[in-house]
Parts: C-alpha cells; sequence; structure tokens
C-alpha cells in the first residue's frame, strides 16, 4: 500500500472508475459523494488509497483501501464502497450504500472474550453516532477466528483474527448527497480503535481498545 498518511493516495492504479457499465455516465450525486471521500480530513495514522470496485453490486461503485500504520506494522486493514443506485433499492432504503470489511489481530486473552462481538458490533455504531451522522438499515456479522500452527511452523504464537463486515445506508442530504466524508472519518476512527490506537480525543476514558498488533494484509 502506497504511503498517504491522512489522505488518498495520487496513485489509484487505474482503480478510479466510478461507473460499473462501459460508458455509463456518472450522475452527479454519485460524483459528488466521491469528491466528498477524496477531500475527507482523516487521522494520520491512516493511509488510505483508491481500489478497484466490485463488479454487480450497483450500477456505480467506488471503492478504497486503508491499514493503520505504526511505524512498519499495519495494526489493521480495512476496505470501504460507496455504492449507489439512482433509482434506489428497497433493501438500502436509499440510492446509496456504505459496505465495509474490516480486521486485526488480537491478543489471545482479549479474543477469549464472550462479548467482545457485541463490543465490536458497539464500536462501528458508535463511531458514526460520535460524529453525529444519521444513517440507516445497519447490519453485519463480527467473526473471530483462531490459528494455531504446527510442525515446521509450530514456533509461531497462535493467532486470533477479529473481522467485521457491515453496510449501512448514510442518510442524503442536499442534492441527494450524503456526508461521506464524515462516515469515512467515522469508519477511519473505527478502524484505528480496532488496530488498538487510543481514540483522537485522549479525554474519552468511555473508550476500551485493543491490545496493539500487526493486523493482516489483504490478499
Amino acid at each position: 500500500m502506497a504511503p498517504a498518511q491522512g489522505q488518498f493516495s495520487d496513485h489509484s492504479d487505474g482503480a478510479d472508475t466510478e461507473g460499473s457499465g462501459e460508458g455509463e455516465l456518472v450522475p452527479p450525486a454519485f460524483r459528488s459523494a466521491v469528491e466528498g471521500l477524496r477531500s475527507a480530513h482523516l487521522r494520520p495514522e491512516l493511509e488510505v488509497e483508491p481500489t478497484r470496485p466490485p463488479q454487480r453490486l450497483a450500477p456505480h461503485a467506488y471503492a478504497l483501501e486503508a491499514a493503520v500504520v505504526d511505524g512498519d506494522d499495519d495494526l489493521a486493514d480495512g476496505r470501504l464502497v460507496l455504492l449507489h443506485d439512482p433509482s434506489g433499492h428497497d433493501a438500502w432504503q436509499g440510492t446509496f450504500r456504505l459496505v465495509t470489511l474490516v480486521r486485526a489481530e488480537l491478543e489471545p486473552e482479549m479474543a477469549a472474550d464472550p462479548l467482545l462481538p457485541e463490543v465490536c458490533w458497539s464500536w462501528l455504531t458508535g463511531a458514526l453516532d460520535a460524529r453525529g451522522l444519521s444513517y440507516g438499515e445497519a447490519g453485519g456479522t463480527v467473526t473471530r477466528a483462531g490459528s494455531h500452527y504446527f510442525g515446521a511452523l509450530s514456533a509461531r504464537r497462535p493467532a486470533t483474527q477479529i473481522e467485521i463486515r457491515a453496510s449501512w445506508t448514510p442518510r442524503e442530504g442536499r442534492g441527494g448527497v450524503p456526508d461521506v466524508a464524515a462516515h469515512l472519518a467515522a469508519w477511519g476512527d473505527l478502524l484505528c480503535q480496532l488496530g488498538g490506537l487510543p481514540p483522537s480525543d485522549a479525554t474519552d476514558a468511555a473508550v476500551v481498545t485493543l491490545p496493539q498488533r500487526r493486523g493482516p494484509q489483504f490478499p
């Protein structure tokens, strides 16, 4: 991942495709939303760059990936996709949808906490609520998976990974465009929290963070 702390990389490697169809016109609302993502101000620990969006999920899509970086360590990785269907979508209850995957490695003792999935989900909704964002139809899964190593790999410590897959509908504002820059900033807060970093407001003692560990890389 090319360094682009707190902002988008200038090198998209052809990943800036904003419409899913050949020669398809990009709606002004979607173009404004993408410009909002590109102008977002994020925490300096985040390295962010555009990536190729998934196909067939919506007529228009834009995607980015990010890592929480501390020195040479990636503490957490994530991917965020903005979807847009000008005709609306019944399941979304709107014309825009945000879809995410975030993941990080945990200390075994933290991973054993039976309430961990509920806590991690609350971090997502809490990050959105903390920025006063209006959203709906939020849903997703929290998964933890453990790896134990044997034979030639037996010297490695057991590893546990937490993964959040989620989507939600950002409420549309003026011109039918949601404040996706603020949603991206909230998503960045979630990613940093998952990576074990303290909240940007250090006085917020109510937030529990995870131990810092090197997170996995997306393939």
